[in-house]
């Protein structure tokens, strides 16, 4: 290759390296073998994005259907420690093919559910998801969602901020079922 070649790749190379710094892309490093693949997972690791910041997910449960086929729900309660008030806008729940917000209301003895598209909390005030309130309804639940597994949840705030965990799957009785949907 001609000098003034391989000198104008030299460049171009190392412009693509600061252009990727400045990105804050990661160049692999090696280590003491010369492998980058210690250190891509470390920087990996190192990106990986934090949790919102003191907002934590306590006692996440997935119930499945009583009847095959219909749609499961999930149980939690989101809180926070410090801050302003936030606003719980999105779930995700894997294996399933949506999951929705809900609330039940009983008004005048009768019980209606319909979705919701946001659910306030504060510090010292948590926003509890259980049966007969607030619930998540999951549907098109996958095969692999199976009772005695752990599923990943990532809850979603109106800031864009995240928090993912892990919910216990469980079966649910008939009539604990029947109950839920209500």
């Amino acid at each position: 290759m001609p000098p003034m070649r391989s000198i104008a790749l030299a460049a171009l190379a190392a412009t693509s390296l600061l252009a990727l710094a400045a990105c804050g892309g990661n160049t692999p490093t090696p280590d003491a073998s010369g492998s980058a693949a210690a250190a891509d997972g470390a920087a990996a690791e190192a990106n990986a994005p934090d949790n919102a910041p003191h907002v934590s997910v306590l006692e996440p449960v997935i119930k499945l259907p009583a009847v095959a086929g219909n749609p499961g729900v999930l149980y939690f309660t989101i809180q926070q420690d410090a801050g302003k008030p936030n606003t719980l806008a999105a779930v995700h729940v894997d294996g399933a093919e949506r999951a929705e917000m809900h609330e039940t209301k009983t008004e005048n003895g009768v019980s209606s559910m319909a979705p919701v598209k946001a659910v306030e909390f504060s510090e010292g005030k948590p926003a509890e998801f259980k049966a007969g309130g607030y619930h998540v309804m999951l549907f098109n639940l996958a095969s692999t969602v199976k009772a005695g597994k752990d599923v990943e949840v990532t809850f979603t705030l109106a800031n864009g901020d995240k928090v993912s965990t892990f919910a216990k799957v469980e079966e649910t009785g008939a009539m604990e079922g029947m109950m839920d949907h209500m």
